[in-house]
Formats: structure tokens, sequence, C-alpha cells
């Protein structure tokens, strides 16, 4: 089944020029790297994709739940919470992936270097009382 995109119209145009190019349009967007992120519906049990900024760390991909500061988390977020098996599109590259939420030292580590490419998500901290979660994807072993 295909995935449900973004119901914002600029990510969802995003999302479509990625795929229909294999990221040659779309990886690299307002000076960084963005990836796709297919999640299953906490709710539904759907999968819906958006995109994301997306830092490296050695092979992980670092994401940021900024959701442009504001109150809430990201949909994509609370759906990893409920299932953190995910689908994960960089460029061409197509891949599974499990996520997990940075904690304590390696969070602070990992929001700096998120932070270091998107000077947005320090603003974006200022603008909300909750804890915007940084998440780390692994990559899944093929056949694992």
């Amino acid at each position: 089944m295909d995935p449900t995109d973004s119901p914002v119209g600029w990510v969802a145009k995003h999302i479509q020029e990625y795929i229909e190019t294999d990221g040659r349009k779309g990886h690299r967007r307002w000076g960084v790297t963005t990836l796709l992120l297919t999640t299953r519906g906490r709710v539904s049990g759907l999968p819906r994709r958006t995109a994301l900024i997306y830092g490296t760390d050695g092979e992980r991909l670092i994401v940021v739940g900024s959701n442009g500061g504001g109150e809430e988390h990201p949909a994509w977020y609370l759906n990893l919470l409920a299932d953190p098996a995910v689908e994960v599109q960089v460029a061409a590259d197509r891949f599974a992936a499990r996520a997990v939420e940075a904690e304590g030292e390696e969070r602070e580590r990992l929001w700096g270097l998120m932070a270091g490419l998107w000077k947005d998500y320090e603003r974006y901290r200022t603008k909300t009382s909750r804890r915007i979660p940084v998440v780390i994807l692994e990559r899944v072993p093929a056949g694992g």
C-alpha cells in the first residue's frame, strides 16, 4: 500500500518531487539534506510519509521532532513511538530502519549537531515548553 503523504501542501509537493526524481530534486533543499520517513499510523495502522531535515552521526541518521516549535509533537514522532520500525529514503536509497529517541548526553550532542545544520532549531526550542525530541534512525540489515 502506498503511503499517505503529509497533508501540508508544500511538504507533499517536496515529497512528490523527491520520489519522482529519486531524490535528485529534493534531497538537498534549503542548504541542508532531507530524507523521506515513512511511519505506521498509530491509530490507522496505515503508512504515513513526511520529509525531514537530517544529519549524520557515523552510519546513523538524525532527525528532530521540532514541528516548527509548536506545542504538539509532530505526528510522525508519535507514530514511531508506537512502532519504531520505519522506512527511510535518502536520495535513491530506500531501506528499513529502527527509530530510537536520543537521551541524556547523547541527545545534547546530537542536538548541537542538528542545530548547527539548521539554525532555526534553537529558535524553535525557545517557542515551545515541550522537550523537542532528537531521533536516531539506524539501518536494519537486509533480511533483519
